[in-house]
């Protein structure tokens, strides 16, 4: 049965919303678990500041067996952690805990990666005018990698959008629910025309602002 548009816009709004939820607190969280994991893996690399083998082992060890794995099995896969934990394994917040786990160990290599391309030098002057291991991690590390990791995040943020739309697909809600429940089950072309505009919609949204912000610091 095809819809009605004229009653189911309210629904294809809540969805958006619902979309745009999970997209954002899912990228606060990640970034800030992200951002800690990403700069404990540079510190204790071999050479660094905080050297420390095992921890960089370890570390590296979850992040390369957990980027590779598809997302839509993820999100399977922990489903009994993520009942656990949330209580429930659809909805908005049940969508919320996969994505930010994913998305935290991608961030980590980004920031790693940005990190890495830091000039020695600048951390060996740090040291020399006697700046501290949180200083030179908080003052002199994030703020060179700034403008790179800012765009590090807008493609996370694309990224995200794209695992919510899957997430959605197994009840978790927002666009990706509701092109699955009111369009593909249904046949209804229509009802997967509007969502697919939404989203890409959406990634021109993040990626306009990821690089308007990101070009700001770049210039400093």
């Amino acid at each position: 049965m095809k819809v009605d548009w004229n009653t189911f816009w309210p629904r294809v709004v809540e969805a958006t919303g619902q979309t745009i939820t999970m997209v954002s607190i899912t990228l606060v969280i990640s970034s800030l678990f992200g951002l800690l994991i990403g700069l404990l893996l540079f510190v204790t690399r071999k050479g660094n500041i905080l050297e420390n083998r095992f921890v960089f082992m370890v570390l590296n060890l979850f992040i390369n067996i957990i980027r590779p794995i598809p997302f839509i099995i993820f999100l399977v896969t922990i489903s009994p952690v993520t009942r656990f934990v949330i209580g429930t394994t659809i909805g908005t917040w049940a969508a919320i805990f996969p994505m930010a786990i994913v998305a935290s160990f991608v961030i980590a290599r980004v920031v790693e990666n940005n990190l890495v391309s830091i000039d020695p030098g600048i951390i060996e002057a740090a040291k020399a005018m006697g700046a501290n291991s949180f200083q030179i991690i908080f003052g002199v590390l994030v703020l060179e990698a700034l403008g790179p990791l800012i765009l590090g995040l807008t493609f996370i943020t694309v990224a995200l959008i794209d695992f919510s739309a899957m997430a959605g697909t197994v009840g978790g809600g927002g666009l990706g629910n509701l092109s699955m429940t009111y369009g593909y089950q249904r046949f209804d072309g229509s009802v997967m025309l509007v969502t697919i505009v939404i989203l890409i919609l959406l990634v021109q949204i993040a990626q306009f602002l990821g690089n308007r912000i990101s070009r700001k610091f770049l210039r400093r």
